[in-house]
């Protein structure tokens, strides 16, 4: 039985018995096991968070953003998976954006930059030598169709809408503080320390720092001009110092509680 099972590990375009293709499930299990990647939506924009993996303390810092990347001016995807797979990805997200761009003159509609690079993922799925690209992205973004949106896609080229999500290691545990703090009319610092809390609980650090956590936001200015800005470290521990506070309040709180008992 093991070895039929091998059988159809080795191809992502045969279909195992069970009507499963393995290779395009093992890279989506390769996401669950990259940084956390966090993308919670409101009315007055959008909030982009993702865990920066800490290597080595002997390695450059980065120049640039190994999470965060720039699509278009409206639009902006964190990275959750293989680095390398993801530039490829967003090389051809952002040439398709720009084409759109020169073509009809206005920005390229998000759902679209998405549905497009899902194709081009898809097709790595279904044609023989080719491997899935081991990446998954939120793209965020605003157009003047729907406004700020949210999207989540996977290796297999599935992409799905979301008000909030959470992508990448113990995003599980991540998605269940969404489900009891987020809510639609939570304002954009609300969202930030939801962000940050979430980031919190999946870290596998016992001591967070804020040069692990990327914390941006996208909004739309009075000019209507859509801005992407990332928070400075000192922003980020500001919130970190809030979260552990209240946490020590409701740790004293349940002891009491206890001890009453």
């Amino acid at each position: 039985k093991i070895q039929m099972s091998r059988r159809y590990d080795q191809s992502t375009t045969t279909f195992s018995p069970e009507g499963r293709l393995h290779q395009v499930e093992y890279a989506i299990e390769a996401i669950n096991n990259a940084g956390t990647c966090v993308g919670l939506q409101c009315a007055d924009g959008i909030v982009l968070c993702a865990e920066r993996k800490v290597v080595s303390k002997l390695l450059a810092p980065s120049k640039t953003s190994e999470k965060t990347y720039t699509v278009d001016d409206h639009v902006v995807c964190l990275v959750a998976g293989l680095t390398s797979d993801a530039n490829i990805l967003i090389n051809q997200s952002r040439l398709g954006s720009q084409r759109y761009l020169y073509k009809y003159q206005e920005p390229m509609p998000v759902e679209q930059v998405v549905k497009s690079i899902c194709n081009y993922k898809q097709a790595y799925t279904q044609y023989g030598g080719l491997r899935p690209f081991g990446v998954a992205f939120l793209f965020a973004g605003w157009d003047r169709n729907f406004g700020y949106q949210l999207y989540q896609t996977d290796p297999s080229g599935n992409y799905s809408g979301w008000k909030a999500t959470v992508i990448g290691q113990n995003n599980q545990a991540g998605k269940s503080i969404l489900k009891t703090d987020y809510s639609e009319n939570n304002s954009l610092d609300k969202n930030l320390k939801i962000a940050v809390k979430i980031l919190l609980k999946t870290m596998d650090s016992t001591s967070p720092s804020p040069d692990r956590i990327e914390l941006s936001t996208i909004v739309r200015n009075a000019d209507g001009d859509i801005k992407h800005v990332t928070l400075k470290d000192a922003q980020v521990q500001k919130f970190i110092d809030e979260i552990q506070k209240e946490e020590e309040v409701e740790q004293k709180k349940s002891e009491a509680s206890t001890g009453d008992i």
